[in-house]
């Protein structure tokens, strides 16, 4: 049975699976459409998956895609641990320039579903890390935005580490948040 669990910001949701585990290893549904329905999550419609490899320290983030290229992310730490982190970019949102931040570990086969909105990146904690991103939408070069990952206005508390982390050179040089004018619109949920 699948278990989902609000948040600080409750639209963002943390996921875990049943694992069954015998003598061979484990088994587990990474996605089942019926279950994600059934807990609320009925209008999410994945069409691409992505991999990534990190080293320890690696902090990749802040991305999202403007619209029309939005995406939602169902992600989850394959292999190693990460600090997970999701910023709320959606004006008028009660959450707004605010951020989860949320341990994913291979070990605990948890994984965090991030709907279009938010900013989303990940510090490395393990010495390698395998990370999944189930995404709603394709990517879109053009469409491609990003938050500096280590603005003191968002406030990250990135884990310390025995070195500087590892940042790509266009994480390095994204839009400061006071500067940051969001293509998002906070829409309520009708209940």
């Amino acid at each position: 049975m699948l278990q989902i669990f609000p948040t600080e910001i409750p639209d963002v949701l943390l996921i875990q699976p049943k694992v069954f585990r015998d003598a061979r290893g484990f088994f587990l549904e990474s996605y089942n459409q019926q279950a994600f329905a059934a807990a609320g999550l009925s209008d999410l419609h994945f069409v691409q998956d992505n991999l990534s490899s990190s080293q320890k320290g690696t902090i990749r983030g802040l991305h999202f895609q403007h619209p029309p290229y939005a995406q939602g992310k169902l992600v989850a730490a394959f292999q190693g641990k990460v600090l997970d982190v999701a910023v709320d970019i959606r004006k008028g949102s009660p959450f707004y320039g605010k951020h989860v931040a949320v341990e994913l570990d291979a070990e605990k086969m948890q994984f965090l579903y991030i709907p279009p909105g938010f900013a989303h990146g990940f510090q490395v904690l393990s010495d390698t890390c395998l990370f999944y991103y189930k995404c709603t939408n394709v990517y879109d070069a053009a469409s491609d935005g990003g938050l500096l990952w280590n603005d003191v206005n968002i406030g990250v508390a990135w884990q310390a580490l025995e070195n500087a982390p590892v940042i790509s050179e266009k994480d390095s040089k994204q839009t400061p948040f006071a500067d940051f004018d969001s293509p998002f619109n906070y829409i309520p949920k009708k209940i």
